[in-house]
């Protein structure tokens, strides 16, 4: 005879096993494990499918064959602008290219983008753009000269505005630096100006830039010289006398190949 439980006893049934920690119902209705229909069977392993996996792409080769097939600036600048291996292309407005004479003799590497330069897309405009104008009219230097010997041409070691502010990665640097390398080339400047940490890094690999700045180093075969960015000068108006003796130190090294 099949028992029946009572109201009490059924209640406190429940009540032990919400005490073991059955506190939710699955189904409606119980369900006897040891009653499971025989059409339900383990699922056996399925055979391994191969996948076929895209070859590996290296941004750093992509890079250095775009750059290589460039003839002149402008070619430069279309394969900058095709190049969709560096992430931090998504977030910028515009693509910071250069500004200035082609065959200037000075050419200044800059920092990244900030966020004139991005909206305007060109490198040094605004206040610190301003600033950068007097220093180089102290040594009869000039961004709009059209004369090369007083030409300054001007760029950035990235040409994208990074996200967030956030620093530049080593990947960064690497898959880009065959474009700067390209870039120089190009200008073939008898002086490279490298303003600011973050330019220094991309192409000496160092940074500490009150150390480095007003030594003259070499890299893509040209003389290097790190100075201090207008920003920082504004920020830093102390530091005015040592950025004065590195235009001077920048005079000195053009005289010679007057």
């Amino acid at each position: 005879m099949e028992s029946v439980l009572d109201y009490h006893t059924a209640g406190a049934l429940l009540d032990w096993q919400v005490e073991l920690g059955a506190t939710e119902a699955i189904l409606d209705a119980p369900v006897n494990r040891y009653e499971i229909p025989e059409t339900i069977k383990k699922v056996q392993a399925a055979e391994p499918v191969a996948v076929a996996h895209k070859p590996s792409v290296d941004p750093v080769k992509i890079a250095q064959t775009a750059a290589k097939a460039c003839a002149d600036l402008t070619a430069l600048k279309a394969a900058i602008a095709e190049f969709e291996h560096c992430p931090i292309k998504r977030g910028a407005r515009s693509l910071v290219f250069g500004d200035g004479h082609p065959n200037a003799r000075v050419m200044i590497i800059s920092e990244t983008p900030d966020r004139d330069e991005d909206r305007i897309g060109k490198p040094f405009v605004g206040r610190p753009g301003q600033l950068l104008d007097k220093m180089l009219s102290a040594i009869e230097m000039d961004r709009s000269a059209e004369n090369p010997q007083q030409a300054v041409y001007t760029s950035n070691i990235l040409p994208w505005r990074l996200p967030q502010s956030r620093e530049p990665s080593p990947e960064d640097f690497k898959m880009m630096r065959p474009f700067v390398q390209r870039h120089v080339e190009l200008i073939d400047p008898d002086v490279i100006v490298l303003m600011g940490n973050t330019a220094c890094q991309g192409v000496l690999g160092k940074r500490g830039i009150t150390r480095l700045r007003g030594e003259w180093a070499e890299a893509f075969g040209k003389p290097i010289l790190p100075m201090f960015h207008p920003s920082y000068l504004m920020k830093n108006p102390n530091m005015k006398r040592e950025a004065w003796a590195d235009l001077l130190a920048l005079k000195a090294k053009l005289l010679p190949l007057s």
